[in-house]
Order: structure tokens, then C-alpha cells, then sequence
């Protein structure tokens, strides 16, 4: 029997067999954003938790590492900066720390060296890694240059900070007599699930911790040069 347009109307309007399906095929791509979404807040909140762990335990590596002397004095070499380092990548190779940010350790120095009339607070030495560059990447609180800190003389004495380092607001400043370690990482995080959900963006924290220890601040030591040098001028994995 052929039905007629209003009967068949009727009858597709009575039909509920494929409601489920249509409702399914509707709801399942706001479904999968939703969930998706909900992964990448995740994995944005424990990348930013690991990076942060990473800035704070190279601060706290730096201020308590170096060759105790029989004077009781200790000695900052380049090979102890570099371990250091080596840790920070290590620790933050899961994310490609050194490929998408760069990480800069400063030395903020309140003391009186032998060419200075009175304690003066500066950058005495810088020593980073990683490839990302530019604005955003590399120190935004001050450098210095990249013979800074490598010998005891006035030439070499690095960058004068007379306010500290840090934000505006929040500078942090070296004790009298003795120095802090500012570290400083920028980190490009690139969205899990693709850009079309969420952009790119940098990732930025700081930490500081004051020196531990008895410290020689006159300059940090390279035993016949046996160590590379990680300056900032340097960039790479």
C-alpha cells in the first residue's frame, strides 16, 4: 500500500527507533571537547607544578653546593654549576625542558670585593642552558657578561643591581656579606591535545635562596679549565 505524503509524515513523526543515535551523534563531539579540555587543564597544572619543583631545587642546589675547603670556606667550580644543570635537565627531560625554555642561574652578590671601597650589590656571575632565545627567554632581571665572575679583578666584577632582582613588587635582595642564587626559568608549553583547543604559552617561574655556606664570592673556580663553561651566550639541549 503507498502511503500518502501525510501518512507517511505521520509515521516518520510516530518512528522514534533512531532517536538515541541522533541524540548520541549530537552530544558526542561537545562530549570529547569536554574531556579533552579536562586533560589538558591537567597536564597544563602538572607541567607548571614540574617546572616550579625544577627552579626551586636548582635555587636550593646552588646555594649549598660547592668544594668545602680545610679553611672551612667553600668554592664554587664550574663543574658543580654544571652538575647542577645536568640535574634541571634531567629532571625536566620528560618535557623537554632545555628544547622549549631556557633556564638561568645568577649569582646576586652583597659584598666588598678587594677592588670595591664598600659592599656592592650585583650580578657577579650568570650560567644558563637551553635553546629558546629572545624576549621572554632570556634573563628578564638583569645579565651580565659572559666573562663576569671568571677571575677576581675589577674587569670581570659583573652587573651592579643596587635594587635587587625579580619583579617589580617583588624584588628579592642579597644579605649584607653574602649572596643568593636566582634562578629563573621560561618554558614554552605546547597543548597536549593540539593548538585548536589551546595556544601555546610561556610558563615562567622564579626562585631564590640564600647562600648556605661559608662562600668564597670572589669569583667562581675552573681548576685548570677542566670544566665547560655554561654562559649565556651559549644555546642548546
Amino acid at each position: 500500500m503507498q502511503l500518502t505524503g501525510h501518512a507517511l509524515f505521520k509515521q516518520l513523526r510516530q518512528n522514534t527507533k533512531g532517536v538515541a543515535l541522533v541524540e548520541f551523534a549530537f552530544s558526542a563531539p561537545i562530549v570529547l571537547a569536554l574531556g579533552l579540555y579536562g586533560v589538558e587543564i591537567g597536564n597544563q597544572a602538572l607541567v607548571s607544578m614540574r617546572v616550579s619543583q625544577i627552579a626551586l631545587n636548582l635555587a636550593d642546589n646552588a646555594s649549598r653546593m660547592g668544594l668545602i675547603g680545610t679553611n672551612n670556606v667553600e668554592s664554587m667550580r664550574e663543574g658543580d654549576m654544571n652538575d647542577m644543570l645536568q640535574a634541571a635537565r634531567l629532571q625536566g627531560q620528560s618535557i623537554g625542558l632545555t628544547t622549549n625554555g631556557r633556564v638561568i642561574v645568577s649569582s646576586l652578590e652583597n659584598v666588598q670585593q678587594s677592588y670595591d671601597t664598600a659592599p656592592v650589590q650585583r650580578i657577579h656571575w650568570q650560567r644558563c642552558m637551553g635553546k629558546a632565545s629572545g624576549p621572554g627567554y632570556d634573563s628578564s632581571y638583569g645579565d651580565t657578561s659572559i666573562s663576569a665572575g671568571t677571575t677576581a679583578t675589577l674587569a670581570n666584577a659583573g652587573t651592579t643591581m643596587p635594587a635587587g632582582m625579580g619583579p617589580t613588587g617583588a624584588k628579592v635582595n642579597a644579605p649584607p656579606r653574602s649572596g643568593l642564587m636566582f634562578v629563573e626559568i621560561n618554558y614554552l608549553y605546547k597543548p597536549l591535545v593540539g593548538e585548536w583547543l589551546v595556544a601555546p604559552y610561556r610558563i615562567h617561574y622564579t626562585a631564590s635562596l640564600i647562600v648556605r655556606n661559608n662562600r668564597d664570592f670572589r669569583q667562581i673556580y675552573n681548576p685548570v679549565a677542566s670544566a665547560r663553561r655554561a654562559t649565556c651566550n651559549l644555546y642548546g639541549p
